[in-house]
């Protein structure tokens, strides 16, 4: 599911400072690219936080809504003078990519096959990889 959030952008001394009123989320970044990126990646982030914890995602409020939260949370900063823009997260992807570390899974070979493939060079945890891909029509993406 993608969504396109509202976000506030301000530069504050030598950084950009962030808020995005949906999720009550801060963070900031070096460079405007930067602070979008993390921006991204902090939405991603408590969005899973939301379906692990088996709440609804938040839906994307309008501009008038966005703004009307940044002014009413100014109390150390002034959001709603930066800079408004859209940032959008695709919470399946940003799962995929966070759940793509490794897991141990133990498998079964005959003994023979197992020495054919150590003779081989053949790493078997990939070609087990590619196999289940290729099974489940997926493609390789990370």
């Amino acid at each position: 599911m993608k969504q396109a959030y509202p976000v506030f952008i301000a530069k504050y001394k030598q950084d950009y400072i962030v808020y995005v009123p949906d999720m009550d989320i801060y963070t900031e970044g070096e460079t405007m690219a930067d602070a979008i990126e993390m921006a991204r990646d902090a939405i991603g982030l408590k969005g899973i936080d939301y379906e692990d914890d088996g709440k609804g995602i938040p839906s994307p409020s309008s501009r008038e809504d966005a703004l009307a939260k940044a002014k009413e949370n100014r109390e150390v900063f002034d959001y709603s003078t930066g800079i408004l823009t859209l940032v959008d997260v695709n919470f399946t992807e940003y799962r995929r990519r966070m759940d793509n570390k490794a897991v141990r899974r133990n498998v079964t070979l005959p003994n023979w096959l197992n020495v054919e493939a150590e003779k081989a060079q053949i790493n078997v945890s990939r070609v087990l990889q590619d196999a289940l891909i290729n099974v489940l029509g997926l493609s390789r993406k990370y």
